[in-house]
């Protein structure tokens, strides 16, 4: 099967647009998360989250476009744009062998909810005449289309917080099995809205706001953690066959060599630890690696109680007494939970991790709590000289498990 190599990547982030804004942040243990009171949009409940209040819709589009681009295909449309940038179009295949994949939770839940009170509270009947195109779940993987031409695959995956773990892996699959020679995948979210932060309130899954301090607020693996705390972005890669990156001169960042997804099919909400462990050996199986090949994991590390505590009896089982030396962080301490763009931001924060031999901290462990044994990151960020292959964790509400596995390019 082809080699799959990374030869470019984008992101928008709580921390503003580009990579280095991100990865500053995420190894410095510098958060995002602030709390919340909410915007001029309705009631909300005090919260604490990560968003983006630098972004600037007019920089990127005409003003008459926007109309029909909700914030989630903004985002996704600007990170796309900037993973191209980076790889380089010259040379690249046929349209008919670039594909788009695309992951998200919620999609369009901002023009979702102001179009239901349009109707509801204004009582007005009269939408705007695109609602239906701008709030589809598949918007955001149109217009990219739209705007690349690319003519090949042109998929949307939501399930969940493994949404984009999911739209690159099956990506990877594409190009593995000679069905497309480039796909631009990955995953975007903007959640951050009354009628989503009160609907996740009610299922009691979020963070409390730390009155001291209320960046601390998410706290993965702690002893004192009290659920997750909503965040906003898009990330995507761009991926190619390496052999024939290589041959039109791009540079190859790094190569995804294996992936593993499944179900835990036990309960809606609540994960299990054999679920989760067949994910990562799945992944293990498909990178044809030993656990031991593995120096770095980025968690999924939600913040709440039952994911946490799962996650690490379920690396403790695929690594045994590995786990002991092996880091482990969650960045969602920073920038929050982006629910189906999640997994690929956090494989792009994995693959700097890669690239720069540096695995970031797991922000605001100051308890660790003994039911999450495992060797964390935590306080600052930690030298990897010798790293070679790092993995990356993804798990959903319904039972959808995604992990990636990515390899250092020399």
């Amino acid at each position: 099967m082809r080699r799959v190599a990374v030869t470019g990547w984008g992101v928008v982030s709580p921390f503003g647009e580009g990579v280095d804004p991100l990865m500053d942040a995420v190894n410095a243990g510098r958060s995002a998360v602030r709390a919340f009171a909410g915007r001029n949009d309705g009631p909300w409940p005090l919260r604490a989250a990560a968003w983006n209040d630098s972004y600037d819709p007019r920089a990127h589009f005409p003003l008459a476009q926007l109309n029909s681009l909700d914030r989630t295909t903004q985002l996704a449309v600007v990170a796309a744009r900037a993973a191209l940038a980076m790889a380089g179009r010259d040379g690249m295949p046929h349209a008919e062998a670039c594909g788009i994949h695309v992951g998200t939770g919620m999609g369009s839940a901002g023009t979702l909810d102001s179009t239901y009170r349009t109707y509801y509270a204004d009582n007005n009947t009269r939408l705007r005449p695109l609602t239906v195109p701008t709030v589809m779940t598949n918007a955001s993987a149109a217009q990219i289309a739209l705007e690349t031409g690319f003519a090949g695959a042109n998929l949307t995956y939501s399930c969940a917080c493994a949404s984009s773990a999911v739209a690159i892996g099956e990506a990877v699959r594409r190009i593995r099995h000679g069905d497309a020679q480039l796909m631009l995948a990955g995953g975007s979210e903007a959640l951050v809205v009354p009628s989503v932060v009160y609907a996740w309130e009610a299922l009691r899954t979020l963070a409390d706001v730390d009155a001291a301090a209320p960046s601390a607020s998410c706290r993965p693996f702690s002893l004192r953690r009290s659920g997750l705390v909503l965040g906003e972005g898009a990330a995507f890669l761009v991926l190619e066959d390496w052999d024939a990156a290589c041959a039109r001169g791009a540079r190859p960042l790094a190569e995804i060599c294996g992936y593993g997804s499944g179900s835990d099919s036990g309960h809606l909400t609540r994960p299990t630890v054999e679920g989760q462990a067949r994910a990562m050996a799945a992944a293990l199986r498909d990178a044809a690696l030993a656990p031991a090949a593995i120096g770095y994991i980025n968690a999924h590390g939600t913040g709440t109680q039952a994911n946490d505590s799962t996650e690490s009896a379920a690396i403790r089982q695929v690594f045994g007494d590995l786990a002991d030396h092996l880091p482990v962080s969650s960045t969602k301490a920073v920038h929050g939970h982006l629910l189906g763009a999640a997994a690929a931001l956090e494989l792009l924060v994995t693959l700097c991790a890669l690239q720069s031999g540096l695995a970031p901290p797991t922000a605001h462990l100051d308890e660790p709590d003994p039911a999450c044994a495992l060797d964390h990151v935590r306080g600052a960020a930690r030298r990897l000289p010798d790293i070679t292959h790092a993995m990356s964790n993804s798990f959903a509400f319904g039972g959808t498990t995604g992990v990636l596995i990515a390899r250092r390019v020399a």
